[in-house]
């Protein structure tokens, strides 16, 4: 896991694993989530990369755009 840069200062976002087609949200309460281009596809997983990696909107792109469709709670 790498962690997440959080440029805000205010995400809930602790860490994340980028894979070739899935990425895993690990919130600072140790939940984990699998997100894959089963569930919730392929767009929404690219951009929750894209944004893992500037460290900036992850957690408020997936409370807008994403929610409870996620592959897996780990």
């Amino acid at each position: 896991m790498q962690r997440y840069p959080d440029k805000s200062g205010r995400s809930g976002i602790e860490a994340f694993e980028v894979g070739k087609n899935y990425i895993i949200v690990e919130y600072k309460d140790g939940d984990r989530y699998l997100y894959s281009y089963e569930e919730p596809g392929k767009t929404d997983v690219e951009a929750m990369k894209e944004l893992a990696r500037e460290g900036i909107g992850l957690a408020t792109y997936i409370s807008q755009y994403v929610g409870k469709r996620y592959a897996a709670k780990l």
